[in-house]
């Protein structure tokens, strides 16, 4: 099913199905999220570590 999806699909789902799951209860544990996603989505190690750093720095920002 993989091959069907353009590259770099999975990771856009998967950051959307974060910030979605964040939309819906903001005191979640982000990174537990990130984990969930990085699992489900079948994320590769680059697109894992990108999805890991873009929550990470966007936690950092809040006030």
């Amino acid at each position: 099913m993989h091959e069907l999806l353009p590259e770099g699909e999975d990771l856009r789902r998967a950051v959307k199905w974060v910030s979605g799951n964040l939309q819906e209860n903001p005191d979640q544990p982000v990174q537990l999220l990130v984990q969930k996603a990085i699992f489900t989505f079948d994320l590769s190690p680059r697109d894992a570590e990108f999805l890991i750093r873009f929550y990470s720095t966007h936690q950092n920002d809040k006030p």
